[in-house]
């Protein structure tokens, strides 16, 4: 059984940080631009800025989680 390195874990994390972030900014900004009634088609901008911002924050707070367990064996 080969181990995996620690760029394939770390990407596995940013990869799963990205998705789990991006849905959890999709229904944020939804209710957001819901609540405080956005106009028209900049719903969906703010829709789109939430969502990204999330996966990217979730991404790198998941790769920076597994490249500190890289090290560690258990």
């Amino acid at each position: 059984m080969a181990r995996d390195s620690c760029l394939a874990r770390v990407t596995a994390g940013v990869a799963i940080g990205g998705a789990v972030g991006g849905a959890v900014g999709a229904v944020y900004g939804t209710y957001e631009a819901v609540r405080f009634k956005v106009p028209g088609l900049l719903k969906i901008r703010y829709i789109g800025q939430t969502t990204l911002g999330s996966a990217a924050i979730f991404g790198l707070f998941l790769g920076a989680g597994s490249l500190i367990h890289c090290g560690k064996s258990y």
